[in-house]
């Protein structure tokens, strides 16, 4: 297991440890961290060992090509992607230097912002493959925000909506949308396999009055359930915790039609057919 401190996390205004499709993220086996306008900066310190350029799924929105970058650390190998590299091989960084240039991966889907990827292997490891990090806790504190379902559309992208609520913005740490029980939740409702916690939990876990899936310790499997928006069926809810306001993101796969300002209601409902 290897740590992330809150020295590192609070350069970021997001970050997930689930959120993700690719087995990489297995378990919160790497997280994601969302800089902001920080741009491409350094959540580790130690020495750049490689840079490895390698190819993408071909999206319509995105680059062909990503990077990784391995940099050795004190006792583990960090391994990060995403990232047009403007540091060479044999550089030394700390935390917070910039890296390079933050680039829209064809890893993400279309509703994912750009983002540095980060994984954790032993120095014997192989760095390269997808699978084979090492389990991250994170050293901060998530409060988990209580919410009815309501909201006002704040950003509209092709296929995301971005809502206003739930908010706590006296807060000045890491927030994330709650359960039914106070629990603050992470990943992908329910378009990604699995999601996760950010603090233990064992049992049925809810939403909005439905069962969303099943938890044991910090990971949650999700149900067959169905999330929408109004009456528009949404492919789910992107999950996170973040330090600057919190609001819902709904993610969408073939539009949605909603703009800023409109007021929506969110449900949730059991279903044969659940998006994956």
């Amino acid at each position: 297991m290897v740590v992330v401190p809150a020295s590192a996390l609070c350069r970021y205004e997001r970050f997930s440890l689930y959120n993700s499709p690719y087995p990489a993220h297995g378990s919160g086996h790497a997280i994601d961290l969302y800089p902001g306008t920080n741009g491409a900066i350094s959540p580790v310190r130690g020495t750049v060992r490689s840079i490895q350029t390698v190819r993408c799924p071909d999206r319509t929105y995105a680059t062909s090509e990503d990077h990784v970058l391995l940099i050795d650390c004190e006792s583990h190998v960090a391994r990060i992607l995403h990232v047009d590299p403007a540091v060479e091989v044999g550089e030394t960084i700390e935390i917070g230097d910039r890296l390079g240039t933050l680039i829209r991966s064809g890893f993400f889907g279309r509703w994912v912002d750009n983002h540095v990827h980060l994984g954790f292997r032993q120095p014997g490891q192989n760095p390269y493959r997808a699978g084979g990090s090492l389990r991250i806790e994170v050293d901060v504190p998530v409060t988990g925000l209580a919410w009815d379902g309501t909201g006002t559309v704040l950003e509209a992208g092709p296929t995301h909506v971005l809502l206003d609520s739930p908010s706590d913005r006296e807060h000045s740490g890491f927030t994330a949308l709650a359960d039914d029980d106070g629990v603050p939740l992470d990943g992908g409702l329910v378009h990604y396999e699995g999601g996760g916690t950010f603090s233990p939990a064992d049992g049925k876990r809810s939403l909005l009055g439905t069962s969303i899936g099943l938890a044991d310790g910090r990971d949650l499997r999700w149900a067959d359930v169905a999330v929408f928006a109004d009456e528009k069926r949404a492919t789910g809810i992107s999950l996170f915790a973040s330090r600057v306001p919190f609001g819902v993101k709904l993610v969408f796969r073939d539009g949605h039609g909603f703009g800023p300002g409109e007021e929506v209601t969110v449900s949730i409902e059991s279903t044969a057919d659940a998006i994956r």
